[in-house]
């Protein structure tokens, strides 16, 4: 079956077969390995990409269902060589150890700060409560959170 969506700003075109996951058309077939697969479940986040502007976790998502949309993925943040905000905030606040868990936490972060531009901590926790990290702990992504969104606020 052949699918068109739009990967980082870039219209894509795909043959696939309706049982390839989102993750694996990423990962494999457009080498976007920024995406991880953690628990293949959806239960991690490590594969939260948006779709539309809405994080969705690619393990669960079916290449078909993308016909007609559009993904951003973690390697379509950064421009010009300059990280985003976002990338910049959890580098300087400490919020990435081992990096598996990073794209995820950054994507859901982008889908939160997009939707609300000064979340509180609370809304800052449930939006990231389907992603885990096992090094950092959350003090410091919970920081990093609260620095992008004044960063942000202030690209404004």
């Amino acid at each position: 079956m052949r699918i068109q969506f739009i990967v980082n700003g870039r219209q894509v075109e795909r043959d696939t077969n309706a049982e390839t996951r989102l993750l694996d058309l990423l990962r494999e077939d457009l080498h976007l390995t920024g995406t991880k697969e953690g628990c293949g479940e959806g239960e991690c986040g490590a594969c939260t990409v948006l779709l539309n502007g809405r994080a969705v976790n690619s393990c669960l998502m079916l290449a078909p269902q993308v016909d007609g949309k559009e993904v951003l993925t973690i390697e379509g943040l950064a421009k010009g060589g300059k990280l985003h905000p976002i990338q910049q905030a959890f580098v300087e606040k400490g919020a990435v150890q081992c990096g598996f868990c990073t794209p995820g936490f950054i994507m859901s972060t982008h889908a939160l700060l997009e939707e609300n531009p000064s979340p509180n901590d609370e809304e800052i926790l449930s939006a990231l409560e389907g992603n885990l990290c096992r090094c950092t702990g959350y003090t410091k992504i919970l920081e990093a959170v609260r620095y992008a969104a004044k960063l942000m606020r202030e690209e404004r």
